[in-house]
This record gives structure tokens, C-alpha cells and sequence, in this order.
């Protein structure tokens, strides 16, 4: 089924816990106009006389605004931080007011490529504009202005949402006081461009994607999203990790699609894995914010990278994870090492885990007890 233009827009469908709000027009850095802006956010705790308690978490890639809550009909898997977002959690939401926003760019309540464009009355598709992490930061600076969000405690956020960090502190420096970027550089490596490349190149080969115009048609590009999403969960995994989990074994769960000489438990995995992203997400975001985690350079605008860093003021702490090999640990501890030599309180922490990339969406003992400290100081 194709997703209803609706639901990237402005109208998607409302619920108890998520508010939308217009930002107003939007010029992204690259080029571009858009005329009313909305995102999507969710909030928990109360934001205190001074307007300065509160904390922005930034989601992953596919992820949205409900980083916390428990299962629901709604969410059935409940919040995706929901382990350390909450009261006593290491975002602790007795002591701030915590705001989750979906980004520009995405399928879940904010403005995307699924929004109808004013001008054409029809969505945007590949016509809405190139959106980079500074686009979108500066995006979600403007919705929690108009909360009366005067100062933040920290950014916290993994992957993409850890780039997104990284920004708050170089676009912003006096409005934070802690960042932590998890499993983040300040560049993404060519392997890492190079997946990315072969997943939106799979949604843009489906003949289903329609130069991006497929909305409202009775089928879309989800057999492309599908194995897009194949391609970016083997850049979540490691080797160790994938032997621990799946090793040659014969596939257990019953066949997505048309058997070749039998299915290993692994194939089956990234099968349903597929299909269940193309159930609940844009093709068009996909593209969009892949391509903006790719054009990410901290260094962007500035004489080098190290002038981006020597403007930070917050305290920082960097996680890595010792088996990821999209965001590698050696190079997030570099980024670390970076910042420090331009002046900056850096830390580094490292998760050990053979669980990848994920990691940070799964070793919830480990995640804690990196971050719990620095936050809590």
C-alpha cells in the first residue's frame, strides 16, 4: 500500500500524545523554498519558570517522535529510547522537559516529500528541496523557541540523530550545555556513502517509484524500500554479531517472497525487516535523509573542520561502539580527539558489543552506563 500524501504533511493523523506545530516558511541552505513548515514532536515532563531544564533527543533514520512510552496500539514496540528516556532513566523526565520532534524531511507528522505543495496542490515528491542536518536543526531550533525552550541541558541522539547533535553544538554554542553524539562522526566515511548510494538506488530502479510521483497510486516502490532497507540493516550488524545471532542456519519464519534453493535464517530476517519499513515509511524520505546523513560535514561553511570545533562551548561526550563499522569507534574517538585539540571538554566513551551499529538501540545496560554519568554530573 502506498502511504497517504497526507500522513508526511500537515495532516497526518492526530493522537493524544503527538502535537504539530508550524514553524512558517522554510529556506533550506542549498536552494529552495517552503512556504509553511510543520513538524511533528512529542514532549514528557514540565518545562520549568526559567525555561531552561529542557533536553532535545534526536531520532535515528527511520525513527520519529515517540522516543519514549510503553507498547501501545499506536506503537506496539513502544517508545524506541523508551529504556533511557523516562522517570529515574538517564533522561529523566521528573527533573526536565524532554522534546522529541520527526524531522524535516520525514513521513511522521513533519513536513517531507509526502507534503502537499501549496503551489501544485499535489505532494511534493523529488520536488521538495534538498535538506541537509543543519537544515533540520535549525528547523527544530524554531519549534522549541516558539515552546519557550530558552536553553537546553543536553542533545542527545545516535547515527543521524548523533550528526544532529554534533550541529546543535557547532550551530548554537551558547544555547547547550551537554552534547552526546552516539555512534557519530562528523563525516560519514565512504563505505558508509557508498550503502547508502545502493539503497536509494534500489527505490529509484522500482518501476513502482515513478520519479518519485507515486503517491496516490495503488501501488508504490516498496519492493525497492525493501531492499533498501536490507542493504542499510547489514551496515547496522557486524560479522561477529550476525554469527552470534544467525550463524547458516535454514530460515525458520515462512517465505516473503518466491524460494531459490532455500532461504538461510538470515535472508529471512532482512526480508521481514524490509517489508515492515515499507509498511510504515516514505520511499521519497528515505532518499531525502539518507542523502542528508551523507552530505553531512561539520565542517561546512567554515575554513576546516577544526573551526567548526573551536566554536563549541558545550561539554561533550562521544560514544562509540567497538564493533560498529558504519560510524567506526577508532573515528568517532578521533572526532573526540579533534574537539579537545580545539579547545573543547570532550570525553569518550566506548560500548563494547558485537551488536554493530545498533548497538545503540539494543545494549541498553551498556548505553546507560556510558551516558548516565556525564548527564548526570
Amino acid at each position: 500500500m502506498t502511504l497517504d500524501p497526507e500522513a508526511g504533511a500537515n495532516h497526518a493523523p492526530a493522537r493524544p500524545d503527538k502535537h504539530f506545530h508550524r514553524i512558517g516558511s522554510f529556506e533550506p541552505e542549498l536552494g529552495g523554498f517552503l512556504e509553511d513548515v510543520t513538524l511533528a514532536y512529542e514532549t514528557w515532563g514540565e518545562l520549568d519558570s526559567t525555561g531552561e531544564n529542557a533536553v532535545l533527543v534526536v531520532h535515528a533514520l527511520t525513527g520519529d517522535s515517540h522516543c519514549s512510552g510503553g507498547a501501545a496500539e499506536t506503537y506496539k514496540r513502544g517508545g524506541w529510547w523508551d529504556e533511557m528516556v523516562g522517570p529515574g532513566r538517564p533522561v529523566d523526565t521528573d527533573e526536565s522537559f524532554v522534546v522529541c520532534s520527526n524531522v524535516l524531511g520525514g513521513c511522521s507528522g513533519s513536513t517531507g516529500p509526502a507534503s502537499v505543495d501549496p503551489e501544485t496542490g499535489r505532494p511534493f515528491g523529488m520536488r521538495f528541496p534538498v535538506v541537509t542536518i543543519r537544515d533540520i536543526v535549525r528547523a527544530q531550533r524554531r519549534l522549541l523557541d516558539e515552546l519557550g525552550v530558552r536553553r537546553l541541558r543536553t542533545v542527545i541522539g545516535g547515527s543521524i540523530g548523533g550528526q544532529q547533535a554534533l550541529e546543535w553544538a557547532v550551530e548554537y554554542p551558547g544555547f547547550v550545555d551537554k552534547i552526546v553524539p552516539v555512534a557519530a562522526t562528523g563525516a560519514l566515511g565512504p563505505q558508509g556513502l557508498g550503502m547508502s548510494e545502493i539503497g536509494r538506488r534500489a527505490i529509484m530502479a522500482d518501476p513502482n517509484w515513478r520519479g518519485g510521483d507515486y503517491y496516490g497510486e495503488e501501488k508504490g516502490p516498496e519492493t525497492g524500500l525493501a531492499i533498501a532497507r536490507m542493504a542499510g540493516m547489514m551496515t547496522y550488524q557486524s560479522a561477529a554479531g550476525q554469527w552470534e545471532r544467525f550463524e547458516r542456519k535454514p530460515a525458520s519464519r515462512p517465505a516473503l517472497y518466491e524460494e531459490f534453493g532455500g532461504r538461510f535464517e538470515v535472508e529471512s530476517y532482512l526480508h521481514y525487516q524490509g517489508r515492515d519499513l515499507a509498511g510504515r515509511f516514505d520511499a521519497n524520505s528515505y532518499l531525502y535523509l539518507t542523502r542528508a546523513m551523507d552530505l553531512y560535514d561539520v565542517g561546512a561553511g567554515y575554513a576546516s573542520q577544526e573551526e567548526a570545533y573551536s566554536r563549541i562551548e558545550a561539554e561533550m561526550l562521544f560514544v562509540g561502539i567497538s564493533s560498529d563499522w558504519l560510524f567506526p569507534a577508532a573515528e568517532v574517538r578521533g572526532v573526540a580527539e579533534k574537539a579537545r585539540a580545539a579547545g573543547v571538554e570532550a570525553r569518550y566513551q566506548e560500548i563494547e558489543s558485537p551488536n554493530g551499529h545498533d548497538a545503540f538501540l539494543k545494549d541498553w545496560d551498556e548505553l546507560r552506563a556510558a551516558v548516565r554519568p556525564f548527564l548526570s554530573e
